[in-house]
Protein backbone atom coordinates (compact mmCIF):
# COMPACT_ATOMS: atom_id res chain seq x y z
CA UNK A 1 0.00 0.00 0.00
CA UNK A 2 1.30 3.43 -0.99
CA UNK A 3 0.06 6.39 1.09
CA UNK A 4 0.54 10.09 0.40
CA UNK A 5 0.13 12.13 3.59
CA UNK A 6 -0.60 15.86 3.72
CA UNK A 7 0.41 16.38 7.35
CA UNK A 8 -0.95 19.04 9.72
CA UNK A 9 -0.40 19.33 13.48
CA UNK A 10 -4.01 18.38 14.33
CA UNK A 11 -4.90 16.07 11.43
CA UNK A 12 -3.66 14.50 8.22
CA UNK A 13 -5.27 14.08 4.84
CA UNK A 14 -4.22 10.85 3.11
CA UNK A 15 -4.59 9.39 -0.36
CA UNK A 16 -3.75 5.70 -0.70
CA UNK A 17 -3.59 2.92 -3.25
CA UNK A 18 -3.28 -0.81 -2.68
CA UNK A 19 -1.04 -2.05 -5.49
CA UNK A 20 -2.20 -5.65 -5.07
CA UNK A 21 -5.96 -5.04 -5.26
CA UNK A 22 -5.96 -1.70 -7.06
CA UNK A 23 -8.11 -0.18 -4.31
CA UNK A 24 -7.84 3.62 -4.01
CA UNK A 25 -9.23 5.97 -1.42
CA UNK A 26 -8.95 9.15 0.63
CA UNK A 27 -9.39 9.81 4.34
CA UNK A 28 -9.00 12.54 6.88
CA UNK A 29 -7.44 11.27 10.10
CA UNK A 30 -7.51 13.25 13.34
CA UNK A 31 -4.58 13.11 15.75
CA UNK A 32 -6.13 14.08 19.08
CA UNK A 33 -8.64 11.21 19.31
CA UNK A 34 -6.15 8.56 18.15
CA UNK A 35 -7.84 7.97 14.80
CA UNK A 36 -4.57 8.28 12.86
CA UNK A 37 -2.66 5.99 15.22
CA UNK A 38 -5.41 3.35 15.10
CA UNK A 39 -5.43 3.46 11.29
CA UNK A 40 -1.73 2.60 11.01
CA UNK A 41 -1.83 0.05 13.82
CA UNK A 42 -4.66 -1.70 11.99
CA UNK A 43 -2.51 -1.90 8.85
CA UNK A 44 0.26 -3.44 10.97
CA UNK A 45 -2.11 -6.06 12.40
CA UNK A 46 -3.28 -6.96 8.89
CA UNK A 47 0.40 -7.39 7.92
CA UNK A 48 0.07 -4.95 5.03
CA UNK A 49 3.35 -3.71 3.54
CA UNK A 50 3.11 0.09 3.62
CA UNK A 51 5.14 3.00 2.29
CA UNK A 52 4.25 6.49 3.50
CA UNK A 53 5.41 9.71 1.82
CA UNK A 54 5.05 13.19 3.30
CA UNK A 55 6.64 16.59 2.92
CA UNK A 56 9.34 17.76 5.30
CA UNK A 57 7.44 19.65 7.97
CA UNK A 58 7.50 20.49 11.64
CA UNK A 59 5.65 18.89 14.57
CA UNK A 60 5.71 15.42 12.97
CA UNK A 61 8.27 13.80 15.27
CA UNK A 62 5.70 11.67 17.08
CA UNK A 63 4.23 10.49 13.78
CA UNK A 64 7.63 9.41 12.46
CA UNK A 65 8.34 7.57 15.73
CA UNK A 66 5.01 5.78 15.46
CA UNK A 67 5.68 4.60 11.91
CA UNK A 68 9.20 3.48 12.87
CA UNK A 69 7.76 1.50 15.80
CA UNK A 70 5.28 -0.22 13.45
CA UNK A 71 7.98 -0.97 10.87
CA UNK A 72 6.33 1.18 8.20
CA UNK A 73 8.63 2.65 5.56
CA UNK A 74 8.66 6.48 5.62
CA UNK A 75 9.86 8.76 2.85
CA UNK A 76 10.35 12.45 3.61
CA UNK A 77 10.16 14.73 0.57
CA UNK A 78 11.68 18.12 -0.28
CA UNK A 79 8.77 20.54 0.17
CA UNK A 80 10.20 23.14 -2.24
CA UNK A 81 10.69 20.59 -5.02
CA UNK A 82 7.25 19.07 -4.46
CA UNK A 83 5.75 22.54 -4.82
CA UNK A 84 7.31 22.93 -8.28
CA UNK A 85 5.52 19.74 -9.42
CA UNK A 86 2.08 21.22 -8.68
CA UNK A 87 0.56 22.16 -12.04
CA UNK A 88 -2.80 23.67 -11.13
CA UNK A 89 -3.07 27.01 -9.37
CA UNK A 90 -5.29 25.43 -6.75
CA UNK A 91 -4.11 24.04 -3.45
CA UNK A 92 -6.22 21.96 -1.10
CA UNK A 93 -5.39 19.24 1.38
CA UNK A 94 -6.93 16.60 -0.89
CA UNK A 95 -4.93 17.75 -3.91
CA UNK A 96 -1.71 17.82 -1.88
CA UNK A 97 -2.23 14.22 -0.71
CA UNK A 98 -3.09 13.12 -4.26
CA UNK A 99 0.04 14.80 -5.60
CA UNK A 100 2.23 13.01 -3.06
CA UNK A 101 0.61 9.69 -3.95
CA UNK A 102 1.14 10.34 -7.65
CA UNK A 103 4.82 11.14 -7.16
CA UNK A 104 5.29 7.97 -5.12
CA UNK A 105 3.60 5.79 -7.73
CA UNK A 106 5.59 7.34 -10.60
CA UNK A 107 8.94 7.10 -8.75
CA UNK A 108 9.33 10.90 -8.92
CA UNK A 109 9.13 11.53 -5.18
CA UNK A 110 12.01 13.91 -4.17
CA UNK A 111 13.21 11.97 -1.16
CA UNK A 112 15.67 13.71 1.17
CA UNK A 113 18.18 12.53 3.76
CA UNK A 114 16.75 12.19 7.27
CA UNK A 115 19.00 12.36 10.36
CA UNK A 116 18.96 9.60 12.96
CA UNK A 117 17.08 10.00 16.28
CA UNK A 118 20.42 10.44 18.12
CA UNK A 119 21.42 13.17 15.66
CA UNK A 120 18.14 14.99 16.18
CA UNK A 121 18.45 14.81 19.95
CA UNK A 122 21.95 16.30 19.88
CA UNK A 123 20.64 19.10 17.69
CA UNK A 124 18.18 19.87 20.49
CA UNK A 125 21.18 20.31 22.82
CA UNK A 126 22.71 22.85 20.44
CA UNK A 127 19.44 24.70 19.91
CA UNK A 128 18.72 24.77 23.65
CA UNK A 129 22.11 26.26 24.44
CA UNK A 130 21.76 28.77 21.60
CA UNK A 131 18.35 29.98 22.85
CA UNK A 132 19.58 30.20 26.42
CA UNK A 133 22.53 32.34 25.32
CA UNK A 134 20.14 34.60 23.41
CA UNK A 135 17.98 34.99 26.51
CA UNK A 136 21.04 35.82 28.62
CA UNK A 137 22.12 38.41 26.06
CA UNK A 138 18.72 40.12 26.27
CA UNK A 139 18.99 40.21 30.07
CA UNK A 140 22.50 41.68 29.91
CA UNK A 141 21.34 44.31 27.42
CA UNK A 142 18.58 45.37 29.79
CA UNK A 143 21.08 45.72 32.62
CA UNK A 144 23.26 47.83 30.34
CA UNK A 145 20.23 50.07 29.76
CA UNK A 146 19.74 50.42 33.52
CA UNK A 147 23.37 51.47 33.95
CA UNK A 148 23.31 53.92 31.01
CA UNK A 149 20.19 55.58 32.41
CA UNK A 150 22.34 56.34 35.46
CA UNK A 151 25.09 57.83 33.28
CA UNK A 152 27.42 54.80 33.33
CA UNK A 153 28.50 53.15 30.08
CA UNK A 154 30.84 50.37 31.16
CA UNK A 155 30.11 47.79 28.44
CA UNK A 156 31.72 44.44 29.44
CA UNK A 157 33.10 45.90 32.66
CA UNK A 158 29.54 46.08 33.98
CA UNK A 159 29.54 42.30 34.48
CA UNK A 160 32.84 42.16 36.33
CA UNK A 161 32.82 41.87 40.10
CA UNK A 162 33.47 45.59 40.53
CA UNK A 163 30.87 46.55 37.92
CA UNK A 164 28.24 44.31 39.53
CA UNK A 165 28.92 45.95 42.90
CA UNK A 166 28.53 49.44 41.43
CA UNK A 167 25.33 48.43 39.62
CA UNK A 168 23.77 47.20 42.85
CA UNK A 169 24.65 50.49 44.61
CA UNK A 170 22.59 52.65 42.23
CA UNK A 171 19.72 54.37 44.05
CA UNK A 172 16.69 53.66 41.86
CA UNK A 173 12.93 54.17 42.05
CA UNK A 174 10.98 51.23 43.50
CA UNK A 175 9.98 49.49 40.25
CA UNK A 176 13.31 50.21 38.58
CA UNK A 177 15.03 48.65 41.60
CA UNK A 178 12.70 45.62 41.34
CA UNK A 179 13.56 45.28 37.66
CA UNK A 180 17.31 45.38 38.41
CA UNK A 181 16.95 42.77 41.15
CA UNK A 182 14.91 40.37 38.98
CA UNK A 183 17.29 40.70 36.03
CA UNK A 184 20.32 39.99 38.20
CA UNK A 185 18.61 36.93 39.71
CA UNK A 186 17.76 35.62 36.23
CA UNK A 187 21.35 36.20 35.12
CA UNK A 188 22.69 34.30 38.12
CA UNK A 189 20.39 31.38 37.33
CA UNK A 190 21.22 31.22 33.65
CA UNK A 191 25.01 31.32 33.87
CA UNK A 192 25.36 27.85 35.53
CA UNK A 193 22.80 26.38 33.10
CA UNK A 194 24.68 27.65 30.06
CA UNK A 195 27.98 26.45 31.51
CA UNK A 196 26.48 22.97 32.00
CA UNK A 197 25.17 22.88 28.43
CA UNK A 198 28.51 24.06 27.08
CA UNK A 199 30.29 21.29 28.96
CA UNK A 200 27.85 18.75 27.50
CA UNK A 201 28.60 20.02 23.97
CA UNK A 202 32.35 19.74 24.61
CA UNK A 203 31.94 16.16 25.84
CA UNK A 204 29.98 15.20 22.71
CA UNK A 205 32.60 16.88 20.53
CA UNK A 206 35.41 14.84 22.09
CA UNK A 207 33.64 11.58 21.17
CA UNK A 208 33.77 12.34 17.42
CA UNK A 209 37.09 12.35 15.52
CA UNK A 210 35.61 14.37 12.66
CA UNK A 211 34.60 17.13 15.07
CA UNK A 212 38.12 17.24 16.57
CA UNK A 213 39.48 17.42 13.01
CA UNK A 214 37.35 20.47 12.17
CA UNK A 215 38.35 22.16 15.43
CA UNK A 216 41.93 22.50 14.12
CA UNK A 217 40.65 25.34 11.90
CA UNK A 218 41.18 28.83 13.38
CA UNK A 219 38.03 30.25 14.97
CA UNK A 220 36.17 26.92 15.02
CA UNK A 221 35.29 25.60 18.45
CA UNK A 222 33.37 22.52 19.61
CA UNK A 223 29.95 24.14 19.14
CA UNK A 224 30.48 25.13 15.50
CA UNK A 225 32.27 21.89 14.61
CA UNK A 226 29.64 19.68 16.24
CA UNK A 227 26.79 21.60 14.62
CA UNK A 228 28.47 21.31 11.21
CA UNK A 229 28.87 17.54 11.55
CA UNK A 230 25.33 16.96 12.83
CA UNK A 231 23.58 19.14 10.24
CA UNK A 232 25.65 18.15 7.20
CA UNK A 233 25.41 14.50 8.23
CA UNK A 234 28.02 13.08 5.87
CA UNK A 235 30.22 14.83 3.29
CA UNK A 236 29.32 12.21 0.66
CA UNK A 237 25.88 13.81 0.39
CA UNK A 238 27.43 16.69 -1.56
CA UNK A 239 29.55 16.17 -4.70
CA UNK A 240 31.28 19.56 -4.40
CA UNK A 241 31.90 22.32 -1.90
CA UNK A 242 29.74 24.86 -3.71
CA UNK A 243 26.61 22.97 -2.68
CA UNK A 244 27.43 23.56 0.99
CA UNK A 245 26.86 27.31 0.60
CA UNK A 246 23.54 26.63 -1.12
CA UNK A 247 22.47 24.05 1.48
CA UNK A 248 23.15 26.41 4.37
CA UNK A 249 21.56 29.39 2.60
CA UNK A 250 24.67 31.57 2.32
CA UNK A 251 24.45 32.22 -1.44
CA UNK A 252 22.61 35.21 -2.94
CA UNK A 253 19.15 34.77 -4.37
CA UNK A 254 19.21 35.28 -8.15
CA UNK A 255 16.62 36.46 -10.68
CA UNK A 256 18.59 36.80 -13.92
CA UNK A 257 17.16 36.91 -17.42
CA UNK A 258 18.01 38.10 -20.94
CA UNK A 259 21.70 38.47 -20.18
CA UNK A 260 21.10 40.67 -17.15
CA UNK A 261 22.15 39.35 -13.76
CA UNK A 262 20.12 40.33 -10.69
CA UNK A 263 21.43 39.20 -7.31
CA UNK A 264 19.56 39.74 -4.07
CA UNK A 265 20.07 38.98 -0.40
CA UNK A 266 21.25 35.54 0.70
CA UNK A 267 18.62 32.86 0.27
CA UNK A 268 18.55 31.72 3.94
CA UNK A 269 17.27 28.33 2.73
CA UNK A 270 18.84 26.11 5.29
CA UNK A 271 19.57 25.61 8.96
CA UNK A 272 19.54 29.02 10.66
CA UNK A 273 21.69 27.84 13.58
CA UNK A 274 24.51 26.55 11.38
CA UNK A 275 24.39 29.70 9.26
CA UNK A 276 24.72 31.85 12.40
CA UNK A 277 27.56 29.76 13.81
CA UNK A 278 29.55 29.79 10.55
CA UNK A 279 29.41 33.58 10.31
CA UNK A 280 30.38 33.94 13.99
CA UNK A 281 33.25 31.47 13.64
CA UNK A 282 34.46 33.22 10.48
CA UNK A 283 34.68 36.51 12.40
CA UNK A 284 36.68 34.73 15.12
CA UNK A 285 39.02 33.35 12.43
CA UNK A 286 39.46 36.86 11.03
CA UNK A 287 40.55 38.12 14.45
CA UNK A 288 43.11 35.38 15.11
CA UNK A 289 44.43 34.38 11.66
CA UNK A 290 46.39 36.80 9.38
CA UNK A 291 45.35 35.02 6.16
CA UNK A 292 41.65 35.23 6.97
CA UNK A 293 42.13 38.81 8.12
CA UNK A 294 43.67 39.76 4.79
CA UNK A 295 40.85 38.20 2.77
CA UNK A 296 38.19 39.80 4.96
CA UNK A 297 39.72 43.27 4.62
CA UNK A 298 39.96 42.83 0.86
CA UNK A 299 36.26 41.94 0.63
CA UNK A 300 35.23 44.70 3.03
CA UNK A 301 37.01 47.31 0.88
CA UNK A 302 35.44 46.00 -2.32
CA UNK A 303 31.90 45.71 -0.93
CA UNK A 304 31.02 46.37 2.71
CA UNK A 305 31.55 44.77 6.11
CA UNK A 306 28.29 42.86 6.43
CA UNK A 307 28.66 41.34 2.97
CA UNK A 308 32.27 40.44 3.76
CA UNK A 309 31.21 38.69 6.99
CA UNK A 310 28.66 36.53 5.18
CA UNK A 311 31.15 35.74 2.40
CA UNK A 312 33.73 34.61 4.93
CA UNK A 313 31.10 32.45 6.65
CA UNK A 314 30.34 30.76 3.34
CA UNK A 315 34.07 30.27 2.69
CA UNK A 316 34.48 28.70 6.13
CA UNK A 317 31.64 26.26 5.43
CA UNK A 318 33.27 25.16 2.16
CA UNK A 319 36.68 24.84 3.86
CA UNK A 320 35.25 22.67 6.66
CA UNK A 321 33.54 20.47 4.08
CA UNK A 322 36.81 19.75 2.25
CA UNK A 323 38.70 19.18 5.50
CA UNK A 324 36.10 16.64 6.59
CA UNK A 325 35.84 14.91 3.22
CA UNK A 326 39.60 14.57 2.72
CA UNK A 327 40.45 13.94 6.39
CA UNK A 328 42.75 16.96 6.50
CA UNK A 329 43.69 19.15 9.42
CA UNK A 330 43.85 22.88 8.84
CA UNK A 331 47.62 22.88 8.23
CA UNK A 332 47.20 20.26 5.47
CA UNK A 333 44.36 22.14 3.77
Amino acid sequence: MIIGVDYHPSFQQIAFMDQETGECGERRLNHSDGEAENFYRDLKQREVSVRVGLEATGYSRWFERLLAELGIEVWIGDAAEIKTKRVRKQKTDRQDAQLLLKLLLENRFPRIWVPSPENRDLRQLLWHRHRMVQMRTRIMNQLQAVAMNEGKRWKKKLFSEHGRTQLEKFVLAPWASRRRQDLLELLDRMNPTIAELTAAVEQEAEKRPEVLLLMTHPGVGPITALAFVLIIGTPERFPCGKQIGSYVGLIPAEDSSAGRQRLGHISKQGNALLRFLLVEAAQAAVRCNPEWRRRYVHLAIRREKRIAKVAMGRKLGVRLYWMWRNGWEYSQS
